[in-house]
């Protein structure tokens, strides 16, 4: 049993009655049930010692919460981004603060689009013949030391254990930021000849990095993804693996999520600590923040040689191996938020909505109440059957009205309605989340099943092409070419994407950073062809890179 967490000791380390068709969408302000306990802007100053970014930006908008209150605020995102999102995550259920500073507690609703994450990509694993296992949390801090530019780049972020049964441990252990270290520890143990080759597998696992600026999926202390590593015998295969994984993730972000995000390569100083190559997928937030996404990692034989890795080849030589690692975390479901919402509240792709479809019975008369209960009961019944997800909500606790504005709020893509006249015509009346207002209601969709469900699946995946569509034109419309620094400034000075010809240095990188706040985000797989001349220094460049600031 572990009795007690340490810090290392390193100074970097410091730390919301309508009436029954009512169409009004109160986007502003939602009344909804009472506060969390603990609202994502203002969580106990004893357990949260340092400020975090969401309480140091709420203070600056000067929001203030009642907790008595059973009046929910979304604030407007032109307002107050980063409020807004805040607002949302508490609002719709998707997480809540954890005890500790920069943890938070992922709440059903948020844990079901992480499930909805899960599901797909373990499919693709084990497609792409990975197999799935667990390694330890706790990993001796001797092996982070083994890989130079790994220790280097991780120590300001590790939580060590330096107490366990009461006793002081003899060697200090790391709580898992990242596992290359402890897989290839492993990996020396279990690989020996060419035939044991490729070696493929993943986790699906928690990590702890001490962030000090966190920020609800985005960036917590702790959080949950999955990792995957393999070990190659030739470096053409390990840099095929990298790229695959990185093609896996981008059809996921947009043929699931609905987010259009740009695959390439990171700079060399964005490159992951201990890698070769870094690929990476970048996605246009709604304030125009790039968020890193996933990433593959060539690490090539970096880890290999520090932990003496090796095999024995087809001529008998001794070579050590080539490895890859790539990762998608809970960060994804922040993505998702920010992507698609808006200021009535989530907007989830249907692929990845927990609750796809809400039906919501309505009636006045106690005897109109049993024929429309029962009918909403077959329609829920129907869609189920047809493989969608379906929440009926028969609650007589709130008006109809409520309801339409708390489902939305919580981002189901159709809302269902049925009242005394829809049962007494066999009918119902469809809502879209992506089309607000009367624009996006249907009234007289049979309740025949099969003309039920094949509206209901067709009006879904018209919704998740809209609001993929929707992000892509979002996108397009906020990167701006550039040719020089002064261009390059300009843009980021007003919040947009920078693409231009880059070769300079490292440092020319790094100046930028400082200047701007702006980083490469990456260097797009899609290139212009022909030669450029670099937006810096003008010399010959054979590549654009895309500069922005990002969460």
């Amino acid at each position: 049993m572990v009795s007690s967490l340490r810090l290392p000791a390193l100074t970097s380390l410091i730390s919301p009655s309508f009436t029954r068709r009512s169409t009004v969408s109160l986007r502003r302000r939602l009344h909804l049930r009472p506060p969390l306990a603990a609202g994502f802007s203002a969580q106990s100053a004893a357990s949260s010692p340092t400020e975090t970014e969401d309480r140091v930006d709420s203070k600056k908008s000067g929001r203030v919460q009642d907790r008595g209150s059973t009046d929910r605020v979304i604030t407007p995102r032109s307002q107050d981004f980063n409020a807004w999102y805040l607002d949302v995550i508490a609002n719709a259920e998707l997480a809540d603060y954890g005890p500790v500073r920069g943890t938070m507690v992922i709440r059903p609703y948020g844990y079901a689009m992480w499930e909805a994450i899960q599901d797909y990509l373990n499919v693709k694993f084990k497609e792409t013949g990975h197999s799935n296992m667990y390694f330890p949390q706790f990993i001796p801090y001797s092996f982070i030391e083994k890989e130079a530019s790994h220790v280097e780049g991780f120590s300001p972020e590790l939580a060590l254990v330096t107490i366990g049964g009461g006793k002081e441990l003899e060697e200090k252990l790391v709580v898992r930021p990242t596992s290359e270290t402890i897989v290839n520890h492993m990996f020396t143990q279990w690989i020996h000849s060419y035939r044991d080759l490729p070696l493929m597998i993943n986790q699906w696992a928690n990590v702890t990095r001490w962030e000090m600026r966190t920020k609800p999926f985005v960036r917590t202390l702790e959080f949950l993804w999955q990792e995957g590593h393999t070990a190659h015998a030739t470096l053409e295969e390990a840099e095929k693996e990298a790229l695959q994984m990185i093609d896996v993730y981008t059809k996921f972000a947009y043929e699931q999520a609905a987010i259009p995000v740009i695959a390439g390569r990171k700079s060399k100083v964005e490159t992951f600590a201990g890698a070769d190559k870094t690929y990476t997928i970048e996605a246009m937030m709604g304030d125009r923040k790039a968020l890193q996404a996933g990433t593959s990692h060539n690490l090539g034989q970096n880890f290999s040689r520090a932990f003496g890795t090796q095999f024995t080849d087809e001529n008998g030589l001794r070579q050590h191996v080539w490895q890859t690692s790539w990762a998608i975390s809970t960060r994804f479901v922040g993505g998702i938020i920010m992507t698609h919402g808006d200021d009535a509240g989530l907007m989830l792709p249907p692929r990845i909505a927990p609750i796809q479809v809400v039906i919501v019975p309505i009636w006045k008369k106690v005897d109109e109440k049993t024929g429309v209960l029962d009918a909403a009961s077959s329609v829920a019944e129907t869609l189920k059957n047809a493989g969608l997800k379906v929440k009926l909500d028969d609650t007589d606790q709130r008006t109809p009205g409520w309801k339409f504005n708390f489902w939305e709020m919580k981002g189901v893509p159709l809302r269902i309605e049925i009242g005394p006249r829809d049962v007494s015509s066999g009918s119902v009346v469809i809502s879209r989340r992506d089309i607000p207002g009367k624009q996006g209601k249907v009234f007289g969709i049979s309740m025949e099943p099969s003309i039920l469900e094949a509206y209901v699946k067709d009006r879904l995946d018209e919704i998740q092409s809209s609001l993929l569509q929707r992000a892509i034109s979002f996108r397009d419309s906020n990167i701006v070419d550039v040719s020089s620094y002064e261009e390059l400034k300009e843009a980021i000075s007003l919040g947009k994407w920078a693409r231009g010809p880059w070769s300079a240095s490292d440092a020319d990188e790094l100046r930028i950073k400082e200047e701007t706040g702006a980083t490469i985000r990456c260097f797009p797989f899609e290139q212009p062809q022909g030669t450029k001349a670099c937006l810096m220094t003008g010399k010959p460049a054979d590549e654009v890179a895309i500069f922005a600031k990002s969460y």
